[in-house]
């Protein structure tokens, strides 16, 4: 049985809007990088990274942090997640965020569920 492709999404000049972003986990205002996400859910797969709209503006320290700590794998997925949202509401605010993509509506159930519910505080 085959699994159902997964929709990625694809975009340098998102991935460039992203980077552009401060830091939104530590605030640092130079040289950010769009962290993707990694998890299954997002598209991460062996070789593959998750889908663009699963990325976050993080510093090299921070993204570091995120992807080869040895920080516990629920506090780095708090980190991203926290981040992620902070650079989809800064993105959305500036009208630079993609209007065909939107990580955080109820049809994207299994993205609500990781993201959305466990962090409903961060929509406020």
């Amino acid at each position: 049985m085959r699994c159902p492709k997964f929709p990625y999404f694809r975009s340098q000049t998102h991935l460039r809007n992203v980077a552009s972003l401060a830091c939104q986990w530590c605030g640092l205002d130079d040289g950010c990088q769009a962290a993707h996400s990694n998890h299954a859910q997002h598209g991460k797969g062996r070789g593959i990274k998750a889908s663009d709209e699963y990325t976050a503006a993080l510093c090299q320290i921070c993204h570091h942090m995120v992807d080869q700590s040895k920080l516990a794998r629920q506090e780095r997925d708090d980190i991203w997640q926290t981040a992620h949202m902070r650079t989809y509401k800064k993105l959305k605010g500036l009208g630079l965020w993609p209007l065909d993509i939107d990580p955080y509506l109820e049809e994207n159930d299994e993205a609500v569920a990781f993201l959305g519910v466990k962090n409903s505080h961060l929509f406020g």
